[in-house]
């Protein structure tokens, strides 16, 4: 059990690590979650800094995810300490586990009040490590809906939703074969939901039609008018 709880613990700081935080005042000498939309995430970083500095975040919660789910996992050396009733090999689980711990981590971050961001980008890199091909997929969802209507909290929100569609149609129209599909499929499941629940205001905004799109604006083209 301690293995385990130790593999939780580094998961969460890991994805408790506010890189848009540190960036922005590195950079600026702001806390981004004063500006812009209020959020701890990659798209207010580019709103409020730009896009190069937006990019980073981005990148670098992708990463945290990734690293959380195959990295950090290595330090479980033993068995998992319950009864792996799943189809997976005890290390797949505890790398479910560890990604998810990231998650939770990224959202609510132990180092900024528990304010962080959303989670898409983090728990891209979960399941990049985990569904490669799926994640791909939902990836072009979203570059697709964000091209056409600007909306990154639409574009993730449908991304989130066509995460566990993919999967399915992978397993059940075209009879690809995911080991554990039975087990990943309701862990996908419910990545999405947290996900969407993250967003719950945006779909509010976009309901009511008062969501901003995204804009080449930034904080430093505004000092400067």
């Amino acid at each position: 059990m301690g293995e385990l709880s130790l593999v939780i613990v580094l998961s969460y700081i890991v994805g408790s690590i506010p890189t848009s935080i540190i960036i922005s005042k590195l950079t600026h000498g702001i806390d981004v979650r004063n500006h812009g939309s209020g959020n701890a995430g990659g798209t207010n970083v580019f709103r409020v800094l730009g896009w190069k500095y937006g990019v980073a975040v981005i990148l670098f919660d992708i990463f945290k995810g990734y690293v959380a789910t195959m990295l950090v996992t290595k330090l479980m050396l033993g068995p998992i300490p319950f009864d792996n009733v799943t189809p997976f090999e005890d290390l797949t689980v505890v790398r479910i586990i560890a990604g998810c711990a990231a998650i939770l981590g990224h959202i609510w971050t132990i180092f900024a009040s528990f304010r962080g961001g959303k989670g898409i980008a983090t728990a891209g890199g979960v399941l990049l490590a985990l569904a490669t091909i799926e994640i791909l997929v939902t990836l072009g969802v979203f570059i697709i809906v964000f091209a056409i209507w600007r909306y990154v909290s639409l574009g993730s929100v449908i991304a989130a939703l066509s995460f566990p569609v993919t999967m399915a149609f992978r397993h059940n129209v075209f009879h690809a074969y995911l080991e554990g599909y039975n087990t990943l499929i309701f862990f996908s499941i419910g990545i999405s939901l947290l996900l969407i629940y993250t967003h719950r205001t945006n779909i509010k905004r976009l309901i009511e039609g008062t969501e901003n799109r995204l804009s080449s604006s930034s904080l430093l083209k505004r000092k400067k008018n």
